[in-house]
């Protein structure tokens, strides 16, 4: 059994909260648009970190974080790309990859829209933590956890982190 921290877009900053919240954690997921290599060095002081980079990290992330992971947690197989989309409205860089590989798990960024949805269709959960940066569209910052056991996804919790300005 493994707990999941998942977040997106922190676009550079980082709230001192996210320590409290993460280090309840098995591991943390960062779904793209980091901002810095400081961040990824911040939250690897607190757990294992998976990220992908986005489309605003810069060639030094691009240097150490992929733009897709692929990987199984628990018996659990992740896909996680920063820009995915959502279920009927994938992304067509991706969507191919999700139907080929058939992942449970699909996680996605990019919209700043925490989004939670079972695809019946493919048979995936895909989930958007929204946004946990300042920048951006987003209206409050987010952030969730979840426990992964074996194929179980549970305990899914929506962090709000306040008004993002």
């Amino acid at each position: 059994m493994k707990r999941i921290g998942l977040l997106s877009d922190t676009h550079g900053y980082i709230d001192e909260r996210i320590t409290d919240y993460l280090s309840a954690c098995d591991e943390i997921w960062h779904a793209g648009d980091i901002g810095s290599t400081y961040i990824l060095e911040t939250l690897e002081k607190i757990k294992p970190i998976k990220a992908v980079y986005g489309n605003i990290d810069d060639k030094n992330i691009r240097a150490i974080i992929p733009e897709i992971q692929e990987f199984v947690c628990e018996e659990t197989k992740v896909l996680m790309k920063h820009i995915g989309g959502y279920p009927n409205h994938y992304d067509k860089s991706i969507f191919n990859r999700i139907q080929e590989t058939k992942p449970r798990l699909f996680i996605s960024g990019h919209s700043h829209i925490l989004k939670v949805i079972y695809d019946q269709k493919l048979g995936l959960l895909h989930i958007n933590p929204g946004a946990v940066g300042k920048n951006g569209i987003h209206k409050v910052r987010t952030l969730v956890r979840f426990t992964i056991n074996g194929l179980n996804i549970s305990d899914l919790e929506v962090i709000e982190l306040g008004i993002r300005w």
